[in-house]
């Protein structure tokens, strides 16, 4: 009679067991981080430099920012040597446009 009754407890708490191992993903799901290749796949350099539009209209201080999927290289000014844009009349932080600066012929490379 112990027997039998040690029995069915032990069966009735490995189902309960197995039922929230098999629960668990439905209660708490795993947070799924996939790495895609969005659009664009940059490289910002680090620090600033002086950056100078192939026209010749800008000379300023900025960041240099290469596309590496295109191998286009943009220039976004500063217009000082720290690493973003800000503007101290207004509270609001500015929006840099950035410029055309060159292209690295990216293809070149896998000859």
């Amino acid at each position: 009679m112990k027997t039998d009754l040690f029995v069915k407890t032990l069966l009735i708490l490995i189902t309960v067991f197995l039922g929230l191992i098999a629960l668990r993903p439905l209660l708490t799901p795993q947070i799924v981080q996939a790495e895609s290749e969005g659009e664009h796949n940059f490289y910002i350099e680090p620090g600033t430099a002086i950056l100078n539009s192939p026209d010749g209209t800008q000379n300023v201080v900025g960041k240099v920012v290469v596309d590496l999927t295109t191998g286009k290289i943009w220039g976004f000014p500063t217009q000082r040597p720290e690493p973003y844009p800000r503007a101290f009349t207004t509270g609001q932080a500015p929006v840099v446009t950035p410029f055309y600066l060159g292209r690295y012929d990216l293809s070149a490379m896998t000859r």
